[in-house]
């Protein structure tokens, strides 16, 4: 089943961090929030990491985000990871995966794919291509 949200990002905060191998593009540690709504409904914490030019927009992150709220009408919480890399202009090798195992509650057994796209007006969707697998209480 396909299911849809929009994301806003409620909280950022980047963490000190400077890398003892310097490389062509800084590598940096970010903690978000993000508030869903839509087919997803809820919030999520994210640990992003990323190397990355604020100057020309080029760059890749990778990251691992913790969701609690309900996704079509089902509650509990479940890990996704996602990366993309940008050359300022548009995203490529974006990939997203549901953690094998990570469902909690009525989202015990929850799998699949998805992507993370962000419109030219500065939307934020989710794309989920789940499966839901036999819940445990």
């Amino acid at each position: 089943m396909q299911v849809n949200s929009t994301f806003a990002v409620t909280s950022f905060e980047p963490t000190e961090y400077t890398s003892p191998i310097r490389t062509g593009l800084d590598v940096g540690h970010t903690f978000m929030t993000k508030s869903f709504s839509g087919d997803l409904e809820g919030q999520s914490r994210t640990q992003f990491s990323s190397a990355f030019s604020q100057e020309t927009g080029t760059g890749t992150y990778v990251a691992m985000e913790s969701f609690e709220g309900t996704v079509a009408g089902r509650r509990g919480a479940f890990n996704f990871a996602h990366m993309a890399t940008t050359d300022g202009e548009t995203r490529s090798h974006h990939h997203l995966v549901i953690v094998p195992t990570s469902g909690t509650g009525e989202l015990a057994g929850i799998t699949g794919t998805g992507e993370l796209v962000v419109d030219g007006d500065d939307t934020h969707r989710l794309r989920l291509d789940v499966e839901f697998g036999s819940t445990t209480d």
